[in-house]
């Protein structure tokens, strides 16, 4: 009897399929009635759809009931505009134009040295003297005679007024007169060069030949004069970034072993690339009232070559990179409900980096929901849980 009942349920089920007016798609097929035909397919689209919507029904249940299912717990943060500075890091070297070793002009013993190291001086202050060898004595003759040849010229020229002696005698005597003139200027000078003036006011450094030695005219060094009032500092700079460094653009300048950083500006740009390295020099003024900034000191810049007040930032850690070399991040496209969401890619392009984070150009906007913790384990289109969103 047990058996009778699922044999008779057999029976009548298949009895039911095949009665009626509901035909098969091969019966359907085989009648060659257009009609039919296109009323048997949206018989059958309604069927799928109905089907469709049934399983999206099971699926919410299932999601509700399934404790084992797996969401990725992500945070997120809005993506706003900010200023953006960029620096470019470059080492230099404090310099100075009043830096200078003295050399002799003239050839002889340094008979005396009137200054000392660390003493201050005046432009045109007389520093040391070597000894002439004799020319100043025959300087004080070439005057005396000077003065007879003035003298005689002079009753010369009286005479000649008068139209009284040859006009020879009174060229003769002019001309020996403005000879001797001649000669005691060329030996003032080579008399001048035997003192040693400061061709600025400044510090002496460092004396470097002790009075009494023999001296030569360029190469022997006297001593070493400084001034510290117009200090700067050069660096080279890459020839790529010649169209962002010009002139009056901030620059933030730290000395490490003075513990000391001041803000300063780029007073010069070269117009010459050097062939060998492919730089070009900068000048960046450097104030010194306290003076604790010496020649050669070096010195860490940070050179302002790129602003953008409206930049957007993002964490480096957070892109990705496909197999194309785009560089992608994930962002919230639709939020599901409060805490949950679908995970979008973004391929974007980035720009100049600072520190730990990196400017978008293409590819996000202001206002831009991305994902920062758990952005390396979501992919696209996958559900997500946001466990920082504000309420």
């Amino acid at each position: 009897m047990k058996k009778i009942f699922p044999i008779l349920f057999v029976i009548l089920f298949t009895a039911s399929c095949g009665s009626g007016d509901n035909k098969s798609v091969e019966d359907v097929i085989e009648s060659r009635d257009l009609e039919s035909i296109r009323a048997k397919k949206s018989e059958l689209v309604s069927e799928q759809n109905s089907i469709k919507q049934d399983i999206k029904k099971l699926d919410i249940i299932i999601a509700e009931l399934d404790e084992s299912k797996k969401i990725p717990l992500i945070t997120t943060y809005k993506l706003e505009t900010t200023d953006f500075k960029h620096f470019l890091e470059l080492q230099g070297n404090v310099t100075t134009k009043n830096l200078l070793i003295i050399y002799p002009e003239f050839s002889g013993v340094l008979s005396t040295v009137f200054v000392k190291e660390g003493q201050k001086v005046k432009k045109g202050e007389v520093l040391a003297q070597i000894d002439d060898g004799g020319l100043s004595q025959q300087l004080a003759q070439l005057k005396i005679q000077a003065d007879l040849a003035k003298t005689t010229y002079e009753r010369q020229q009286r005479l000649w007024d008068q139209k009284i002696g040859s006009e020879m005698q009174y060229l003769q005597a002019k001309s020996n007169y403005e000879a001797q003139i001649q000669a005691i200027a060329q030996l003032e000078q080579q008399v001048d060069k035997t003192i040693i003036r400061a061709p600025f006011s400044g510090t002496i450094d460092d004396v470097l030949t002790e009075q009494g030695s023999v001296v030569m005219p360029g190469q022997s060094q006297i001593m070493r004069i400084v001034n510290l009032d117009n200090m700067y500092i050069e660096t080279d700079v890459p020839e790529k970034y010649i169209r962002n460094i010009t002139r009056n653009k901030r620059v933030q300048v730290e000395f490490p072993v003075l513990g000391k950083k001041i803000d300063s500006k780029v007073r010069q740009v070269g117009d010459f690339i050097n062939p060998n390295n492919r730089t070009f020099k900068v000048e960046i003024d450097l104030p010194n009232k306290d003076r604790s900034i010496k020649p050669n000191l070096t010195a860490k810049l940070k050179i302002n070559d790129y602003s953008n007040e409206n930049a957007l930032l993002i964490p480096q850690s957070i892109i990705s990179e496909n197999a194309s070399g785009e560089q992608y991040v994930y962002v919230i496209s639709e939020n599901d409900t409060k805490n949950e969401a679908t995970a979008e890619k973004r391929v974007i392009v980035t720009g100049l980096t600072q520190g730990d984070y990196i400017e978008v150009t293409q590819g996000l906007q202001a206002g831009n929901e991305i994902i920062m913790e758990g952005a390396r384990s979501v992919n696209d289109g996958q559900k997500v849980k946001i466990i920082n969103q504000d309420s």
